[in-house]
Parts: structure tokens; C-alpha cells; sequence
């Protein structure tokens, strides 16, 4: 009996190390698309590649040119040249992963297919979907290509960062600029108001009499009393906040005018930096990986998509709970996915979440302000936990610069 009990037990070894072997195998041979080349999208690749290095990563992008958000204010206003915040390609095919710049036409989920426009169609063993935001501009009424040309959000950087900072520089005294704020999410919530803080350097050194209003369609905003008290000392007077109750949200605009509408009556404004209400990107919706809501629910985990199997959401489509949707956070989601797909293929259980963010707004040439977060994973959702930041973060413009190196390389090997 003794003989018989070692025999199953070596050949239950044998199986469970073959078994092993074969998934490691899989593994190594695994195809592996992700779609969408931001920080989230290109940042998931670079780390699959790193943790299956024999695994095949391609990584589509259909914009042949892509400027980074972060740092494109400091671009509005001279601080820093667009051509800073371009990223380029040739650094991940050094690194293992497979480029291609191309529109995915449709995503099969069933065939496990992603199919390209004029470039045929790619399988996978597991996607991930990173599509951005799209603008639903149609939320307001009088929006239409003109407003969007002569009212430019600069939410993208690109050539909408180019026209805005032309329209600034042609203001002349007196001017006043008006950034609207659209209710609900968005990505880099602290964004419009390091937008307004720099406006307004930029103004106070060049012209006279300037104001910069913020109509918010918010109640409030990340960090708001530490903003209205650098507003307060480095430019008194010049910047108005706007509440809902005040009128703060926009309904409506006439471009050729200059005119927004609230429900406190019309505003003609020199320049009106019009931020639109925001979205998944359109291949999140045609695949039917948002909801009614308009965003991506996933697994906070592993960030698996809860409406098809062996697909992942991350960055600003996706629903993250307590996480903004900055490129940070991005960043992390890409380690985290990256990890749960690696321990999937291999038959393992994914790691605990502990994802981070960090947020910089800079307030003028010499401070900033950092908003840091930390994440993990309880009764389903992703809270936040306690974070702690050195003052000296909160004041020191040189952090946000050695950050935006830092996840450059992390995301673009760049």
C-alpha cells in the first residue's frame, strides 16, 4: 500500500509540474494587444512586456503625434514649448513591444479579434482598452465646430494648446478670460484651476486690468481653499470662482459673439477657454464596455472589464472610484493590470491593490501645489487611505518637473 500511495503521490506531482510548466508556457506565448498608447495604455505594455518577456505586446495608437496633457498649461503660457510634451515611439520597440500606428476599426470580443482600418486583424489571448475621453460638446447648446475652434479646451494637447496660447498672447488690456468647468468627471480635475493660476501670471506680467473667471459646474474642487489663498497673495482681485449657485455652469454659447449663458444671465468675454463635458473614447462605447452612465465599470483589482471577458479598461475610461483621472493614476492602473493579466496567464492570484496618484498644479514660476493619493480595494470599490506629502512638495515646482521625467519613462521608456 505504501509502494501504491508513493506512486500516486509522485505521479500527482508530476501532473501538478507538468501543468505548471504548460501555463508557463502559455504564458510566454501569449498575445497580448492593448489599444490606446497614453500613459495608461503605453505604460500596460511596457510592463507586460517586462513581466512576459516572451509574450508577444502590441500596442495601437491612431495618433501619429501625441503631446502629453501634463505640463501643457506651463506650454499656454511660455514656461515651456509644445515640443516638449511630444513623445516618441522608436523607444518601445527597444523595448520589446510591437507599435503600430493605426484606427481600430471594431473589437470582437467573441473571436477575440481587433480589427484595423486598411491593416487587417489582430487576435488576442487578452486587450486592453485605454481609449481616453472623448468631448460631448452637444451637451451645450450653440456649440458647434466654429465654437470649438474659437473657444478651444486645450484638453488635449496638440493643436488646440498651440490656438489657445495664440489667443492669450493676442489679448490686450482690460480682457477678461473666462475657463469653464464641466460638472461631473473629467480628466485632471486640478487642471482648470492651475490653468487659471497661470493665466493670470502670465496677464499680470504683460497687460493690465485683466480678470480670469472660472464659471465651475462644480460645488467645489480639489484643493480649492489652498488655490483661493495663493490666488489671494500672488494675484488679488484677478481670479473669480463661480459656483452652480452663481451661475458657474455654462448652458450655452454664441462663439461668433463671445458671449457663454448661464443661468444668471449672459457674459461676453474676450477669450472663453470652454472645457466640454467628457467620456469614454468611442471604441469603449462601440464595444460595449461603458454603461448607461457613460464609464467603464472594472474589476478594482485587475481591472477587468465587467461586460467582457479577457478585457481590461484602464486610465480615464474606466471607473475607478476614489482615483482621479490623471495620468498618475493612469500609470498606476498600467502596473496593476499588467501584474493580474501576468498571474491570470500563469494561474496565479493577482496582487493586492495599492495603487497611487499624484497630482502637481503649479501656481506660478515659484510654487505648486501636490495632491497625492493612495488606493486600495474595500467592499468592492477603490477608496482612498490615508497619504502624507512633504511640505516642501507643496511649494517646490522642481518636484513636478522631476515627476513628469520620471513617469515619461515609466509609460514611454522616453
Amino acid at each position: 500500500m505504501a509502494v501504491i500511495a508513493r506512486r500516486r503521490f509522485l505521479l500527482g506531482a508530476a501532473a501538478v509540474s507538468w501543468s505548471a510548466a504548460f501555463r508557463a508556457r502559455a504564458a510566454a506565448a501569449a498575445q497580448l494587444v492593448v489599444v490606446g498608447a497614453g500613459f495608461a495604455g503605453s505604460g500596460c505594455a511596457l510592463a507586460l512586456k517586462r513581466r512576459l518577456p516572451g509574450a508577444r505586446v502590441r500596442l495601437i495608437e491612431s495618433r501619429s503625434r501625441y503631446y502629453t496633457c501634463p505640463m501643457s498649461n506651463e506650454a499656454l503660457v511660455g514656461m515651456r514649448n509644445l515640443a516638449s510634451l511630444r513623445i516618441a515611439r522608436g523607444h518601445l520597440a527597444a523595448a520589446g513591444v510591437e507599435y503600430l500606428d493605426a484606427e481600430v476599426a471594431a473589437i470582437d470580443v467573441v473571436r477575440r479579434e481587433v480589427r484595423l482600418e486598411g491593416k487587417g486583424t489582430l487576435g488576442y489571448d487578452r486587450l486592453v482598452v485605454a481609449p481616453g475621453i472623448r468631448f460631448l460638446g452637444s451637451a451645450l447648446q450653440g456649440y458647434d465646430a466654429y465654437a470649438a475652434q474659437s473657444m478651444p479646451h486645450a484638453w488635449e494637447a496638440g493643436v488646440q494648446t498651440q490656438q489657445l496660447a495664440q489667443d492669450l498672447a493676442a489679448l490686450g488690456n482690460g480682457a477678461t478670460v473666462a475657463i469653464s468647468v464641466p460638472q461631473g468627471l473629467m480628466r485632471c480635475p486640478p487642471g482648470p484651476y492651475e490653468r487659471a493660476s497661470l493665466f493670470a501670471w502670465y496677464l499680470s506680467r504683460r497687460r493690465r486690468r485683466c480678470k480670469v473667471l472660472i464659471f465651475d459646474a462644480n460645488n467645489h474642487f480639489p484643493r480649492q481653499s489652498e488655490f483661493v489663498q495663493a490666488w489671494s497673495e500672488l494675484y488679488p482681485g484677478m481670479i473669480e470662482w463661480i459656483a452652480p449657485q452663481d451661475g458657474g455652469a455654462v448652458t450655452g454659447v454664441d462663439a461668433r459673439r463671445g458671449r457663454l449663458f448661464t443661468s444668471s444671465g449672459t457674459h461676453r468675454v474676450a477669450l472663453a477657454n470652454l472645457i466640454p463635458p467628457q467620456a469614454p473614447g468611442s471604441i469603449a462605447a462601440a464595444t460595449g464596455l461603458s454603461t448607461g452612465h457613460g464609464w467603464c465599470p472594472v474589476d478594482p483589482t485587475t481591472f477587468a472589464s465587467e461586460s467582457h471577458a479577457n478585457v481590461h479598461v484602464i486610465g480615464d475610461a474606466c471607473i475607478a472610484g476614489a482615483m482621479p483621472k490623471s495620468a498618475s493614476a493612469a500609470a498606476s492602473q498600467a502596473a496593476q493590470c499588467a501584474a493580474a493579466i501576468a498571474a491570470a496567464l500563469t494561474d496565479r492570484e493577482p496582487p493586492a491593490a495599492d495603487l497611487t496618484s499624484v497630482c502637481f498644479s503649479r501656481l506660478g514660476p515659484e510654487r505648486a501645489l501636490a495632491i497625492h493619493g493612495r488606493f486600495t480595494v474595500s467592499a468592492g470599490a477603490l477608496v482612498s487611505t490615508p497619504a502624507t506629502t512633504a511640505a516642501s512638495e507643496d511649494s517646490d515646482p522642481a518636484s513636478a518637473a522631476a515627476w513628469y521625467r520620471s513617469i515619461r519613462s515609466e509609460c514611454f521608456a522616453d
